[in-house]
């Protein structure tokens, strides 16, 4: 019997899994759709220069798909030594949503929460949020919470990008800089996966398509098997 239960909660993982790869064509069309025209479409250098020194992001690097840190000043370097790593309770307060509620991490306990951290003129970060969307309609809010955190972008720029992309199904926070300090946060996109007791159990810098299964494997391991045996209908699931 319990030979039995392990097989097909192992079947349940890797048929999640090969649902989760299914979504690579989704991630190239949504990368390859309009985007809003903003103030963050200035060469790399300016961007750096208007962003807090303390959460300093990188223009990501097209040709390669992924994103990459600056040389971090000082400053920065102590963030990153006292970034929250696996095993590490992270720090609760996320922000305030879009309807001006405070979000924290506390609030979705006994859920897998996975929160990344994003900017609309990163081609990685458009990339990545379309697949944590169907991640999130696919299991459903019962167990599972995706935020997704913009970094340090001007209001009119983020409320543009999610006018345009209204079909995104996570929680969306603008963030000014200081819950990324808090999480040692050098680049985007940049990926926490929350497990259910509110301990960090993966970090994701960057982003390729090579690391998409890596990432399924990852929250299907994480997932009660009854998540993964009739994925949920997205908008039907409360928080």
């Amino acid at each position: 019997m319990a030979l039995s239960m392990r097989h097909h909660a192992g079947a349940a993982a890797a048929a999640f899994v090969l649902a989760s790869l299914s979504l690579v064509a989704t991630f190239s069309a949504f990368a390859a759709g309009p985007a809003p025209a903003r103030s963050a479409d200035r060469p790399a250098t300016q961007q750096l220069a208007s962003t807090q020194a303390s959460a300093r992001i990188a223009k990501p690097d097209a040709s390669a798909g992924t994103s990459k840190a600056t040389t971090p000043d000082p400053q920065s370097r102590r963030s990153t030594r006292t970034a929250p790593q696996r095993g590490d309770i992270p720090p609760d307060f996320l922000g305030v949503d879009r309807d001006g509620r405070p979000i924290k991490v506390s609030d979705y306990r006994g859920k897998l929460v996975v929160i990344s951290f994003w900017a609309s003129w990163c081609a990685p970060c458009r990339r990545e949020l379309p697949m944590l969307s169907a991640l999130q309609a696919g299991v459903g809010r019962e167990h599972l919470q995706v935020i997704a955190i913009n970094l340090n972008e001007p209001r009119r720029d983020f409320d543009a990008f999610l006018k345009l992309n209204p079909s995104l199904e996570m929680s969306h926070i603008r963030d000014a800089g200081t819950v990324a300090r808090h999480y040692g946060v050098t680049a985007v996109p940049n990926l926490f996966v929350i497990d259910q007791r509110g301990a960090i159990a993966q970090v994701h810098r960057g982003y390729s398509p090579q690391q998409l299964r890596q990432f399924a494997e990852e929250i299907a391991a994480l997932l009660p098997p009854e998540a993964l045996k009739r994925p949920a209908a997205a908008g039907k699931q409360t928080q």
